[in-house]
């Protein structure tokens, strides 16, 4: 499409890294609480601003809550690099013949993994499309391998809908609700709300399906013709076969010479002891099962409510880590891995608590929030609360760290004008998740397993947002 083409062009010359957007809009939500909102102390206000940002950086639940993200993505990255799931995803990609079946694949199965877990799907579907790239290049295909980076990203806007989405989860904890809003009206609140009154109520489902299958069938459409190329990706990326790199594949020749030196040479007492324990299988699937077993005694009857928490998923994604590895060895390769796949998020993710520290703490956030609600009615609040969540996330792209500072607001209204607190809840998480398809800082770590660039994504991303619009809007209208 002449279009795609256009938006392309333009994101290539003028698109700035991830990082520097990251800076782009600090700076800019600086101006905009200069503009839009009043000094609460008599000192200069833009010392107080700077103020805000260092407080927002250091703020002791929103360091808990990046940890917590980053295990997601970790612990999902090491599930995803397993012998298991590798063997599984080379399964998947061996029969792909071209950009469709590619495209097809890739999408349907990152969302259905991204509806599980996002930080899981997130990398299963980066890993699928780099062996898809690399089969291409191997046999000499040409393919539109930007398109099948995009068709591995879509999974992030579908992933608040689901089962390791903040909002649902946190509202799944009981008292959570009446911790936001304070006691007073707390009280025209349940103490939690089950995942089947929001994930899997009939309506998400309905609406997931509908992206699970008009997500493809769009990506397909804007491909076109004549945008395929045999991609260049050099080596291997699990490192166990050779690309086309001479230096790389030096590197792993040595390497492999150094493993076998290692294993025909004689070994002291402790360097057997210690080869022994890494490579047990024993001791990994020991671990494994009583990490499952502490799992289900713990979690069991608060999963059977219908609640999932980041612990829990955490907590069952790491005794899997250890079943599907099955050896100590093989996890530590995977945290090396994994580890260099979130170092762009733990760079950048003070930068955006900043950023929400200067927006809450100028009373900027609750000004686009109530600005929102001012304009709503029982019938409009769920639209109003899906397209302002939408704008902070471009500037708030987290989830959980939106949800503590939108969620109270949003609720308010929800209790004035007695709308469904569940169907608000459910329009917040579809407008957070629908702008990450213009926010690039989740790509991060597939940007880095593809080798594509941000501006080669977005140009196909963005028609999956105005999609996203309008099964989001309807689906809202409706339920």
């Amino acid at each position: 499409m002449r279009l795609t083409t256009i938006i392309e062009t333009l994101f290539r010359r003028f698109l700035p890294s991830p990082f520097s957007i990251a800076l782009l809009l600090t700076a800019m939500t600086f101006v905009l609480a200069l503009i839009f909102t009043e000094p609460q102390t008599t000192d200069p206000y833009w010392l107080s601003l700077l103020g805000y940002w260092e407080q927002g950086i250091w703020q002791k639940d929103l360091l808990v809550f990046a940890y917590q993200m980053m295990l997601i993505l970790v612990l999902g990255h090491m599930l995803v690099l397993s012998p298991v799931m590798n063997r599984f995803i080379s399964a998947m990609t061996s029969g792909i013949k071209g950009t469709t079946h590619a495209v097809v694949l890739v999408s349907v199965l990152t969302m259905l993994v991204s509806f599980f877990n996002w930080g899981l799907g997130l990398i299963f579907g980066a890993l699928m499309a780099r062996k898809v790239g690399e089969a291409a290049q191997l046999q000499g295909r040409k393919i539109n391998y930007p398109l099948v980076g995009a068709a591995a990203y879509v999974g992030m806007m579908i992933w608040h809908g689901g089962i390791s989405g903040s909002a649902p989860a946190k509202v799944g904890e009981s008292g959570h609700l009446r911790g936001l809003v304070g006691d007073e009206m707390g009280a025209f609140l349940p103490d939690y709300i089950a995942y089947t009154d929001t994930v899997f109520s009939p309506e998400n489902i309905v609406i997931f399906i509908i992206l699970l299958i008009g997500t493809p069938l769009l990506l397909i459409w804007i491909g076109g013709p004549g945008k395929d190329a045999i991609p260049e990706l050099g080596v291997s990326y699990d490192k166990n076969r050779q690309g086309n790199d001479p230096s790389e594949i030096s590197n792993i020749k040595e390497s492999q010479k150094l493993d076998r030196d290692k294993k025909n040479s004689p070994l002291s007492f402790r360097s057997w002891i210690n080869i022994s324990w890494d490579e047990s299988k024993l001791l990994a699937y020991g671990f494994g099962i009583a990490i499952i077993l502490a799992f289900v005694y713990n979690y069991g009857a608060t999963l059977a409510g219908g609640i999932v928490t980041p612990n829990m998923l955490n907590f069952f994604m790491l005794g899997l880590i250890f079943l599907l590895h099955g050896s100590i060895s093989s996890i530590l390769r995977a945290v090396d891995e994994a580890i260099y796949g979130a170092s762009g998020i733990l760079i950048q993710f003070p930068l955006y608590f900043g950023i929400m520290g200067v927006m809450q703490n100028s009373g900027l956030v609750v000004a686009i929030a109530d600005y929102f609600v001012a304009l709503s009615s029982p019938q409009t609040l769920p639209l109003l609360t899906f397209f302002s969540a939408a704008i902070v996330n471009v500037f708030i792209p987290s989830g959980g760290g939106q949800w503590a500072i939108q969620g109270p607001v949003i609720l308010e209204a929800a209790i004035a004008l007695k709308v469904p607190v569940e169907k608000v809840i459910m329009a917040l998480a579809y407008g957070d998740q629908l702008t990450n398809m213009l926010q690039p800082f989740w790509a991060l770590p597939l940007l880095g397993i593809t080798k594509l660039k941000a501006s080669e994504l977005l140009p196909y991303t963005l028609w999956v947002m105005l999609l996203g619009i309008l099964v989001f809007v309807i689906g809202l209208i409706l339920w």
